[in-house]
């Protein structure tokens, strides 16, 4: 059952008060934080399973007229605690601090890669190989896609069409959407399908129709997913900080960059509030900024 964000902030008080006997001031403090961000999120994520990342980063980029870069660090670590918090209660599948870092406050921008990183990080898979075959439609899928890792890793054999080139994804409170797939991404799909998948799933006891499976033919997790990212990225040569959402940011990034209109991402990324979205119309800016000072002779 969906537990709304009011009653977690008043249950995290209270925890606060009675079992870490905080100072009445240093309670306040907390309290007035907590609410803050609730006032923010109230319409966009009403209970606590709607809350992600980039919510959390428009959050952040919203106090920036108004706190100071010490005071939203403030307000980060007063929300990582609330939302650890939330997962050890058992009412929160994923904590979505876990994508927000400090040092990248004072960027006020989500990390993306660049084209030459997203193409080495495709490039790393070996293909010659049923594992390499998986992991290189994964990548090319989560790239084309702009899809969250959880939705990746949930896609079932059914919610691919390699005919019309579109994928159905289950997002937050299983709200479905649409997304185009790209033809490099439909044909390493299709080369997955046809030539590892069935292999792999040969060695499963039980199938539950998951697209991409382990080695001993389960669904992929969240956590399998992440450890082979981080394999490839090293493989890449990619040095920057990288997490599970780097890739979709990227995507949102290089359409915008490329002229893509804010509601067509929008839809695709599958963001409630258009203002989520927004934040990386700023990345697109720096881009122009950046291609005008490089080009123009009077920059």
């Amino acid at each position: 059952m969906p537990f709304c964000l009011d009653d977690a902030v008043d249950r995290y008080l209270v925890h606060l008060k009675i079992e870490r006997n905080l100072a009445r001031a240093t309670l306040g403090a907390y309290g007035q934080d907590l609410r803050r961000a609730v006032a923010f999120l109230h319409e966009r994520a009403p209970v606590v399973d709607d809350v992600t990342t980039e919510l959390l980063v428009a959050l952040l980029l919203d106090t920036g007229d108004t706190l100071s870069l010490r005071s939203q660090a403030r307000l980060l670590v007063v929300l990582r605690g609330f939302f650890r918090f939330l997962r050890r209660e058992g009412l929160l599948a994923a904590d979505p601090t876990e994508g927000v870092d400090l040092p990248h406050l004072s960027h006020k921008l989500p990390q993306a890669l660049s084209l030459a990183e997203v193409e080495a990080l495709l490039a790393a898979p070996d293909e010659e190989t049923q594992r390499g075959l998986r992991d290189a439609a994964m990548l090319e899928t989560l790239y084309a896609t702009g899809l969250r890792v959880s939705e990746l890793v949930s896609l079932k054999v059914g919610d691919v069409n390699l005919e019309s080139g579109a994928v159905l994804a289950f997002g937050k409170r299983k709200k479905q959407r649409l997304v185009p797939l790209g033809e490099v991404a439909r044909r390493r799909i299709e080369r997955y399908l046809r030539t590892a998948r069935p292999a792999l799933v040969a060695k499963a006891k039980s199938r539950d129709g998951a697209l991409f499976v382990t080695r001993l033919g389960f669904a992929m997790t969240r956590q399998g997913f992440w450890k082979l990212l981080r394999g490839y990225a090293g493989k890449a040569g990619i040095r920057k900080r990288f997490s599970p959402h780097t890739l979709r940011h990227s995507f949102a990034t290089h359409l915008l960059e490329g002229g893509a209109d804010l509601r067509a991402v929008q839809a695709m990324l599958g963001h409630t509030d258009i203002a989520t979205t927004q934040i990386y119309t700023n990345i697109g800016h720096k881009h122009v900024r950046e291609a005008y000072r490089k080009h123009h002779p009077r920059a």
